[in-house]
Formats: structure tokens, sequence, C-alpha cells
């Protein structure tokens, strides 16, 4: 994202301009494909000079099942009028998975683009936040990165600059409170780095246990390229950098359980790099295996972003211990060859990186090359299970508002669930400071049950500025129980029955949906319930997808339950009762009852063409 201006020069020939967008989205910023030559992360406004602080009833955001809590809210809990907050990034106590903390860039008040190191947390399971602050008052910072170890603890790595550019390194902070506070471990600028900066620690049980490990995009403290950092001590000190074969940016790294550390990110093409002795505190981490990835695509910027990337490259380890175990898995929002929006794309290896699969498209819309499915990011739970979320414009007129889906999969990423909606929509191109963007990324932490998941929305409405607001907010995602993720039905009751047919169902039956459906209900008109253990009605269901959901019938009439069925969606209940039908319920039918229904599968993605790598060369040392 920041470049030099030698280096603006040097990358500006391989810019890819944006080809005209649909008429829909023309008032959107060109876009463009790696390698960006932006220079955002730079202190260009001073602070804004203090004002009256008002607020306004925090945010809690309904959407079906799902319920979003604002995060940056003051200490009465309330939202704080006149601010932004985006780029989040979301940590879990895996000792008391109550206890959360989220990091993000901090800006005080919109008319200036200074941004300082805002974060909060939460003890009760993220239903109310606490936001203290930043970590220090009128330093400019940005890219939030946090993380949790196996203990408990947080920490938060910060990039830091000053009004000169002079530098840009990060520090490192712990905390030992569940984030209600924090200590610099690093010193000022101890940490390394640079920008776009990402750290991940071994919780493994090998020699490196403990470790810390980052790498960064190439502007950084040293000035010498994209590199990879490493602290035997818990993030006290850092180690001199290590050039990353092959420049990957814009990604992230895990270890798996045997130690070794896999860096991802986009190059001349996308790169898994391997650590296979970053483990050993002794020897100097080398790069001893080099993989070019085909993700279908390359990251992007601008578009639906402004100046800001649409995805980053999430990498992720499998350390569930089962028949998974390290696999190597690699997810981004992308622009594919021929189009100027993104999808969202996943690959996996199942032999160390050597190899990875085909790439695989997670949103399951029919295809729309105007639609954007951006800001792509994933976790793989302890259990193996994959959570993945997205920003996605499918339902959106103006193909701008955008929605948070979740999909999720059980085998590696083989296949993925239907996809689900999980918020109201929201204009992304609203509350911007000066800097034009609403972050640069979302982030996902998953537990055996389901995801938490950090992300940015414009829900509440600034009356003075007469436009939304940029808001961090908490969300949990789940396949079932909890906050569980439904289909999200569009019904239009009416008085003419289409269909009729013949089931019985006499039981209680509960079921949970694991697709996304569309369903029509046209019952008779005003029915009458009966106390015969036969209500007659009529109502036609099509659900879309492979829903598992059982459709609920509650007739008023009385009946007594005598079996435990497994209703499917190829029958609609009819009967001469009030009937309800939700892709995700528990119904009590009581009676025998007549159905008919259609289900239409979805198609299962086709996986793109291998891509011919775009030459890139590796850029000189920054001066």
């Amino acid at each position: 994202m920041k470049s030099s201006t030698t280096s603006h020069a040097r990358l500006l020939p391989f810019l890819i301009l944006l080809i005209a967008l649909p008429a829909a989205s023309a008032q959107l910023a060109p876009v463009r494909r790696m390698p960006f030559a932006e220079h955002v992360e730079k202190y260009d406004n001073p602070p804004a000079p203090p004002q009256k602080i008002e607020t306004s009833p925090r945010m809690i955001s309904q959407f079906g099942v799902f319920t979003s809590y604002q995060a940056n809210v003051d200490a009465n809990g309330q939202n704080i009028i006149g601010d932004a907050a985006n780029e989040c990034v979301i940590s879990v106590d895996p000792t008391n998975l109550n206890r959360m903390t989220i990091g993000w860039r901090q800006f005080n008040n919109v008319t200036s683009n200074f941004r300082q190191g805002g974060w909060g947390y939460t003890t009760d399971g993220g239903i109310h936040w606490t936001f203290p602050g930043v970590l220090e008052n009128n330093v400019f910072r940005s890219d939030p990165v946090t993380k949790s170890d196996e203990t408990g603890n947080f920490f938060y790595l910060s990039l830091q600059s000053n009004v000169q550019q002079s530098f840009f390194c990060d520090d490192l902070w712990r905390s030992t409170s569940g984030g209600q506070s924090w200590t610099l471990l690093s010193g000022e600028r101890g940490a390394g780095g640079g920008d776009k900066q990402w750290f991940t620690i071994d919780q493994t049980n090998g020699p490196g246990h403990g470790f810390q490990y980052q790498a960064d995009d190439g502007i950084n403290c040293s000035g010498g390229g994209v590199q990879f950092q490493r602290s035997t001590n818990g993030g006290v000190t850092w180690q001199a950098p290590i050039s990353i074969p092959n420049s990957p940016v814009y990604g992230t790294l895990d270890v798996d359980t045997n130690g070794n550390v896999y860096v991802g990110g986009e190059g001349n093409t996308f790169y898994c790099e391997r650590s296979s002795n970053a483990q050993i505190g002794g020897q100097t981490p080398t790069f001893d295996r080099s993989t070019p990835v085909n993700m279908g695509g390359d990251l992007g910027s601008g578009g639906i972003n402004g100046v800001g990337l649409t995805g980053m490259l999430f990498l992720a380890v499998d350390r569930s211990g089962g028949p998974t175990n390290n696999n190597i898995y690699m997810l981004a929002s992308v622009i594919p060859s021929g189009r100027n929006t993104t999808d969202v794309m996943f690959v996996r290896s199942t032999d160390g990186g050597l190899t990875f699969s085909a790439p695989h498209k997670i949103n399951d819309d029919p295809f729309n090359p105007s639609k954007w499915h951006w800001f792509g990011t994933f976790s793989v739970a302890p259990n193996g299970r994959l959570d993945a979320v997205w920003y996605d414009t499918r339902n959106a007129a103006n193909n701008t508002d955008s929605q948070l889906f979740y999909s999720w999969s059980t085998d590696a990423g083989v296949t993925w669930a239907p996809n689900v909606a999980v918020t109201s929509a929201f204009n992304p191109l609203e509350g911007y400071p000066n800097q034009n963007k609403i972050g640069d990324y979302i982030t996902i932490v998953s537990d055996n049950t389901g995801g938490n998941v950090a992300y940015s929305a414009t829900f509440n409405f600034n009356p003075s500025r007469s436009q939304h607001e940029e808001d961090v907010y908490y969300v949990r995602v789940s396949p079932s129980g909890g906050g569980t993720p439904t289909p999200t039905p569009t019904a239009s009751p009416t008085s003419t029955p289409t269909a009729t047919a013949s089931s019985t169902a006499t039981a209680t039956a509960t079921a949970t949906a694991t697709a996304t459906a569309t369903a029509t209900f046209t019952p008779t008109a005003t029915p009458t319930a009966t106390p015969t253990p036969t209500p007659t009605a009529t109502s036609t269901a099509t659900s879309t997808g492979t829903p598992t959901a059982t459709p609920t019938v509650t007739p008023t009439g009385t009946a007594t339950p005598t079996a435990t069925p497994a209703v499917t969606p190829s029958a609609t209940p009819t009967a001469t009762a009030t009937a309800t039908a939700t892709a995700t319920a528990t119904a009590t039918p009581t009676a025998t009852s007549t159905a008919t229904a259609t289900a239409t599968p979805r198609p299962t993605p086709t996986p793109r063409s291998q891509l011919t790598p775009r030459p890139r060369p590796t850029p000189p040392p920054r001066p």
C-alpha cells in the first residue's frame, strides 16, 4: 500500500487500470491489480482539534438470528458521534471464550486523517464492549494486528510513523488482563517490521514454543525489502530481519504442529514460503520451500473501497490433530482474469505446501461480473472446521451496499455450505475520514462451535453530516446453535393455493439449516383449525441449495405426537391450520398433512483455469 516516489515510478508500468465499471458502480474509484503505487499509510493530517463529545445509543443491529454489537463505544457504552473506526482484528482468550479484544484504527474526528491505535474488550462474549481509549494519545498508528497465546495473554502489534515519514516501524504490546490494559514490551518502534505487517505465535510443544514471527510488505524499518522477523522472548526483542523469497506481500503467516512457519502473500503470483528452522533459536531462519500458488486471480485495490485494498491473502494451518492436521489453507478476495470485481477464492495443501489444489470459489451466487465479494477472511477451528466471512453486494441494486456473508466447510474446504447473509446492508462509502476507505481487512477467530467476527460497518447515522459513520462491530456466526446462521427466506402470503400433495408428520421435530434458502409460501387465506388429527391447508415452498431444515407446521387443533420423522424440504406441509415454514426451526406438527415442494440445488463452482504469473521485478532496497 505504501511506496516511495522511486518505487512509484518503478511499479507504475505494472498497473492495470480499470476498464469501465458498470453504470451501477460508475462512481467507484479505479480498480488496480497488484502491485499498487498508493502511499496511503502516511501522516498527512495533524490530530483534529478537541471538540465536545456527543453520543447516541450504541448500535445493536439485528439480522435474522444474528446480532451485531458495536465495539467502539464510550465509557457508558454509547456511540461516539463524529469519530470513525475501521481495520479491525479480533483475538479470543482460549481459556475463557467470553474474553475477547479487538484492535482497530481510531479516527477521533473524521475531519482529520490522523489515526491512532484503538482497542476494545469484552468479558461477556461480545454483548458489551469497553473502549478505554488508544494505546498512546497523539501517536500516529495504523495496521493493527492482535493475537492471543494459549494462556490467554493478548498481544497487539502496531505500525507507527511520524509527520516526516522518516520511519515505518512496529512496536508490540501485551495485555495480561483480558485486553483491559496494555504494556509496551518492545519499546517504541522496537519490533522492527513495517507497513501491512502481520504476526503469529508458535503455540506448539516444539522448540519454538512461544516464538513470535512477523512479515511486512517491504516499506519497513530497515528499508530492506519484504522481510521476516523473529522474537524468541515473547516479543520483547526482535532479531534482525530476513528477506523473504519472491517478496510476497499483503498476506499472513501461521505455524504447523511441527513448528514449521508458513508465510503467504502475493509477489509476481501468490506464494507459500516455508521456514523449517525458524523454530531453532540458535539458527538464523532460512526459507527452504517456495511454492507458487494459483488463487484464481490477483489482489486489488480501489473500486468499492476507495484507496484501500479489496482483500488480503489469509493463510492458516489446521492443527486439529485429526486427518486434516497440518493442512495449509489460503483464502483471498481476488480479481479474476478479465474482471474488475472480486470473488472469494480458496486453495489447500495436504502435503506441507509442496502442492496446492485448484482455486475454489466460495461465494455461490450466480455469476455476475459486476458484483463484489470483498474483504474475504477465514479461520480454522480447533476441530478442523473452516469458517469464512466477507462483504458482498449480491443483493444490492446499486452494487455498493454490502452485507457480511458467511460460509463454512467441514471437509477441509472440498465443499462449502451455501452462503448465509449475516448483517443488514450498509453503504461502505459513507463515514470516510479524509483517507477514503473502510480499512484493508476484517478478521474472524473460530472455536469448535462457531466464529467470532470483527468487522466495520456504517449502521449509525450522523445527522450533522447527513451520512452514516464507520464503526467496529462484533458478531457471532456458527453452523448451529448460539448465533445460528439461518437461511433468510422471503415469504409472500397469498390466498391462492398452488400445489397439493400428501405426506404424514405427527411428531415433534427439530432441524438446523445448513443452506441459504429462498422460500415463497402461498397458504390458503385465513385457515381454520379443527380439533382433528388431520388438518388440511395448502402452501408451497421452493428451497434453493441443499437445506436440511424441517418446515414448521403449527396447527391450532389438538393431536398427539407419535413419531420423530426426518422432515425434508422436498415437501410442503398442507393443513387446515396456521402454517409457518422456516429454514431453521423447531416444529411441533401434530397432524397428518399433505405437501409438495421443489428444490433446486445450487451449481457447484467450477475451478478457474491456471493463471500465468505476471512478471514483477524484485524492487531494489528502499532508500
